[in-house]
């Protein structure tokens, strides 16, 4: 380099173990050092392009299909947005049913991000070989904890097929309400698994805390821990909820920023920003502009809103959660760490478990009437619910004759799109040696940590966009005129 004082880059292309498609860029300053990083979505789809002439009824349906790994959360906030359109409430079967379908998503898209996609990285090593650091790898160092990862994620896809007919792509939930009421022999299935399910959770948690005493101390304090807002649904109470309520910000000292908000108001609240280098838009939270405004959603914002979850092993682990790695500034009461997400869906599948046990027993669910009906009487609407990775908004605006003129939809892992970048740059600040030299080696142990930041938020880059295996990667040292320095390349 000598002495060229311009910028050089770091490329990690593409990011793995995600859904989507994404690489990383780490920037050096004329010293080597790093000055900046970014996290690149470089894929497209467009959806709300193309939902545009579709009567809004048919919403559902075709939102469910943006991603197989979120279907259940478009398909919700859909027909909830479809409700406001007809101006009807749903009947309370319904919501009740809609609730318990969003519960057994919550709980497999936990499981699927918590044992598949990052156990890999906490149970074999960030330094193990990569071709078995996955979920392969897991199942042959201990098969039975693999098994049971398995099985808990096969629990909640079980509960969705249960009530909805599919695992995934259902048209389920429907303006107005849901198709078909829950049977008894569904009520008799859910109380027969939801021990093993239980026990299976109860196993990763205290597993989990280990690590946390031990190996990962280091990743829980250089993981994205900064301060920022988090943004998540409530209910009335302020307890957790996760289809219904209203929203609520809260600061890193535990201090609630705004509270009641309706998901009407949302343009008003929320401002997204773009810049040239990602198809992925910048939300933030308006009162404190771009990017001073930067929030995050998503399990360990709605752990750090809510004020308890209402059920009593759930509270004990929110309460633990709290104790471990909750800030000094705000008492204990806020987890800033990103790297807390892990921590907090093993909390919020003990809050799924326990829910789902409490409604299985109400015999409202078995209602026939589960569905209100109505013509169109707005031509404008909101809908918003939790999904596994955070609050998702679908606004819609439609004709005389119900069909589709615009879509909006405000993606939850674009919420967590500022806190992404900022998380990966204070990784790479933390474990790559600086300054880099040109011709320096990176080993491929680091770069894994730099990918795991992103794997935190378990971002869902199909949808984020509206765009299997071990995927390739090039990771690339370049100067300011496009010559490459260093290179690292796995096919």
């Amino acid at each position: 380099m000598g002495t060229d004082p311009t910028p050089r880059t770091i490329t990690i292309d593409p990011v793995t173990r995600i859904e989507g498609h994404a690489k990383i860029t780490l920037h050096l300053d004329d010293a080597g050092r790093i000055a900046d990083a970014r996290f690149h979505v470089v894929e497209y789809r467009g959806f709300e392009t193309f939902c545009e002439g579709r009567p809004f009824t048919e919403m559902a349906g075709i939102t469910a299909r943006i991603c197989g790994i979120c279907p259940v959360s478009h398909l919700l906030a859909a027909a909830k947005t479809g409700d406001k359109l007809l101006a009807v409430q749903p009947p309370p079967a319904a919501r009740k049913l809609r609730r318990l379908l969003n519960l057994a998503q919550l709980t497999q898209s936990h499981a699927l991000s918590f044992f598949h996609l990052s156990s890999p990285d906490f149970l074999l090593g960030w330094e193990s070989d990569p071709a078995r650091r996955n979920v392969f790898g897991l199942m042959a160092a201990d098969p039975e904890l693999a098994r049971a990862g398995i099985r808990l994620r096969q629990f909640g896809q079980q509960l969705i097929e249960q009530l909805a007919g599919r695992k995934i792509h259902s048209a389920w939930a429907v303006p107005g309400g849901v198709r078909t009421p829950m049977t008894a022999a569904t009520a008799a299935w859910i109380r027969e698994r939801l021990p093993e399910a239980m026990a299976t959770v109860a196993r990763a948690l205290e597993l989990y805390k280990a690590l946390l005493d031990g190996p990962l101390q280091r990743e829980q304090r250089s993981f994205g821990d900064f301060p920022s807002l988090f943004m998540g649904l409530v209910a009335p109470d302020g307890g957790w909820e996760c289809i219904e309520g209203a929203i609520r910000f809260i600061d890193s000292t535990g201090q609630i920023v705004a509270d009641g908000l309706s998901e009407d108001d949302y343009a008003s609240i929320l401002g997204e920003a773009v810049e040239s280098w990602s198809y992925l838009k910048f939300p933030y939270y308006k009162p404190l502009g771009y990017p001073g405004g930067m929030y995050r959603v998503g399990p360990l914002a709605r752990l750090n809103v809510c004020e308890r979850i209402g059920t009593a092993w759930a509270d004990r682990e929110l309460a633990e959660l709290r104790a471990r790695s909750g800030t000094p500034g705000s008492g204990g009461r806020i987890v800033t760490s990103s790297f807390a997400y892990h921590h907090a869906r093993l909390v919020e599948i003990v809050a799924c478990l326990e829910a789902i046990g409490q409604l299985v027993e109400d015999p409202e669910l078995q209602s026939p009437h589960v569905r209100s009906h109505a013509g169109l009487n707005a031509t404008e609407a909101v809908g918003v619910s939790e999904a596994p990775r955070g609050t998702l908004f679908h606004h819609y605006r439609v004709d005389d004759d119900g069909l589709i003129t615009r879509v909006n939809l405000i993606i939850a892992t674009g919420q967590n799109n500022l806190a992404m970048n900022r998380t990966v740059a204070q990784i790479a600040r933390e474990f790559i040696p600086e300054p880099v030299a040109a011709g320096a080696e990176i080993p491929e142990p680091l770069l894994n940590r730099v990918e795991a930041g992103i794997r935190c938020f378990d971002p869902c880059l199909s949808c984020s966009t509206h765009a299997a295996g071990q995927m390739p990667l090039r990771m690339a040292l370049v100067d300011a005129g496009g010559r490459v320095l260093a290179e690292r390349v796995r096919d």
